[in-house]
């Protein structure tokens, strides 16, 4: 949810120039998307798909050398785009791609949360972004609700429905992943209905290699008993 500041640095030669971004002014996304691998399983679960891109804090903008007009999503998610072109830019540089991203969120930080339901919501409308969400932790001290989520018909966005499932379980459809985009008890979630499971964060991921581990050797330990029983 870095803010639209930058400053830019112009190479030697005065040949490239690249905006160079401010520190973030909070934690929210290490807590997140990072510690909860949210990020890693989905590029695991896109990973059948080609030229596709999960990233975080990558630029996005008509002119990457405009820094007014520059907005940097938590997290974005473009299908068939040219990966080699936004490292190339250092960012995603709407005038050289062919399509926009097909999907962006932002996380609510004390400092940015006004501006990702009010100027960000209309400068993503503008870029052509299909879909944009929002999810705050806290939910809904720092944005108007804890999940949000638009879509964009006829260059506007609609908002999406999201639904409440139970006491601090929220959840919203996303057309463009094909997922449920879930606020459970403050946590981001991400959850595929065709197989009716939550895409694994790290610790889970983990958790169920131990118990898979642990299960093969209970069965051998059985086989043995079994074997010797004879």
């Amino acid at each position: 949810m870095t803010s639209k500041t930058t400053t830019l640095i112009q190479e030697a030669d005065g040949i490239a120039r690249f905006p160079v971004f401010m520190p973030r002014d909070d934690m929210q996304n290490w807590l997140h998307l990072y510690d909860s691998a949210v990020l890693t399983a989905l590029s695991v679960y896109f990973a059948k798909l080609p030229n596709t891109v999960v990233a975080s804090e990558v630029p996005v903008g008509p002119d990457l050398s405009d820094r007014d007009d520059i907005r940097i999503p938590d997290l974005l998610v473009a299908f068939d785009c040219d990966r080699e072109l936004i490292e190339d830019r250092r960012g995603y540089a709407l005038e050289l791609m062919e399509r926009p991203p097909d999907f962006v969120l932002e996380v609510a930080s004390p400092t940015t949360g006004v501006t990702d339901y009010t100027d960000k919501r209309l400068d993503y409308a503008r870029y052509g972004i299909p879909e944009y969400w929002r999810f705050d932790p806290s939910g809904g001290d720092y944005y108007d609700v804890a999940l949000a989520g638009d879509r964009l018909v006829d260059g506007v966005y609609e908002p999406i429905e999201v639904e409440q499932l139970g006491e601090g379980v929220w959840r919203g459809y996303s057309e463009m992943l094909g997922l449920h985009i879930c606020w459970e008890h403050g946590k981001l979630r991400f959850f595929d209905s065709m197989t009716e499971s939550y895409l694994l964060s790290h610790q889970e991921e983990v958790q169920a290699r131990r118990d898979a581990e642990a299960e093969v050797r209970r069965l051998r330990a059985r086989l043995e008993e079994m074997g010797e029983g004879r």
